[in-house]
């Protein structure tokens, strides 16, 4: 049986809210990683069979399928197709997935997986519009269990369930606040080394300039700062802006296609996509789905939590990368070595990607020959995807 491989993986640098990327429309910015995705891989955009794009809020500018827009904004062939997919935060993990097995199954040789959120343009929660995602079945269901906001037809939350983890596991706002320093500390140590640089395609701004670092990293913050800051989703709480990810602006893409194809064409693959799964937990916690997504992938692949060199686990708050450190006994060491969403920010829709691609650049630089990423989703599911270094 054929290996689905990864042949190619770009990202733009993620931007803060209101910061660089501002001004940049989210079908603009995805269309710039597609055309560098093609000039640094040198496929072919009339070969690609389909765009597989994430994005969380579609809506706005973000809306009408913003992967088929994108397609045409980049030039490319009028005749490649694009589909937006949302499965919330990891959307377009699950858009690598879904490309995997695209090919996998024979449906089609070569496919473009990515993902984008320009939350400055088109906030978090746009897409609700006024309506009603929770059905009266649903709210019956949940109202009356702890973190469930009686009250509201909203009534999860992603910060009270970031409140729970922290208090089912009992981790202190100590620990949550050296958790969110040390991420800012080895974005930083990275972004020196210029480890990020070879995955960046610099975006041109409108003012003549160019937009070449992330720029949400804060080489300034301390524990000290990090105490000063107030726990918003509940009084007593310990969770805060700083052990939170960022708002944030980006864009990702990966070229995926089979082994043998990328053989015949001349394309050296990265990694092969040895295990893709997803799974589901909590709605209420709504973040505790990677242990058990990461149990399923290592049982899957006949792998063992050891025999990962790297694991990159979506931070989305601090007590997510914590609690699944304390499940699984993994080696903190190498938890997300080159910082995550806390300092580097969590464009929604495109983080899955972006996240990939940094992973593969550290599996590369350090000859690690398996990684293991999974993310927390709204909703309370969560996607794992084991890859191998080629």
């Amino acid at each position: 049986m054929s290996d689905a491989v990864i042949v190619g993986a770009v990202r733009t640098p993620v931007g803060r809210r209101k910061g660089s990327l501002a001004g940049v429309h989210p079908v603009d910015l995805s269309a710039h990683v597609l055309r560098a995705l093609a000039e640094r891989t040198g496929i072919d955009p009339a070969q690609v069979d389909d765009v597989m794009w994430g994005c969380v809020s579609q809506v706005g500018e973000q809306s009408w399928n913003v992967a088929r827009n994108a397609v045409l904004a980049a030039g490319w062939p009028e005749s490649v197709p694009g589909t937006t997919i949302d499965r919330q935060c990891g959307s377009s993990q699950q858009a690598l997935h879904f490309a995997a097995a695209t090919v996998l199954s024979g449906q089609a040789d070569l496919v473009v997986a990515g993902g984008v959120e320009a939350m400055t343009r088109v906030p978090m929660g746009s897409s609700v519009a006024g309506g009603v995602p929770f059905s009266p079945a649903i709210l019956d269901r949940y109202r009356g269990v702890e973190g469930v906001a009686a009250d509201s037809p909203l009534p999860f939350n992603q910060g009270v369930g970031a409140e729970l983890i922290a208090q089912r596991w009992r981790f202190s706002r100590t620990q949550l606040d050296e958790f969110a320093l040390a991420s800012h500390e080895k974005a930083a140590a990275a972004q020196d080394a210029g480890a990020f640089d070879p995955e960046l395609a610099p975006v041109a701004l409108g003012d003549g300039g160019k937009f070449s670092a992330d720029e949400g990293i804060r080489r300034d913050t301390s524990l000290e700062k990090l105490a000063e800051l107030p726990t918003p989703f509940r009084p007593d709480g310990v969770v805060t802006a700083g052990s939170a990810s960022q708002i944030s602006d980006g864009a990702a893409a990966l070229a995926v296609t089979t082994a043998e194809w990328a053989s015949r064409h001349g394309l050296r693959p990265l990694a092969r996509i040895h295990t893709a799964v997803v799974a589901a937990d909590d709605p209420v916690a709504m973040l505790t789905a990677p242990i058990p997504a990461t149990a399923k992938a290592l049982r899957r692949a006949g792998l063992g939590i050891e025999e990962i060199g790297v694991y990159e686990v979506n931070e989305a708050f601090a007590p997510v990368p914590l609690a699944w450190l304390a499940e699984t006994e993994a080696d903190p060491e190498r938890l997300n070595p080159r910082g995550g969403a806390i300092a580097l920010g969590h464009p929604l829709g495109g983080s899955g990607a972006r996240i990939m691609t940094t992973m593969l650049g550290h599996m590369r630089d350090n000859n690690i020959r398996y990684g293991l990423q999974t993310m927390c989703e709204g909703g309370g599911m969560a996607n794992a995807t084991i890859v191998e270094l080629l």
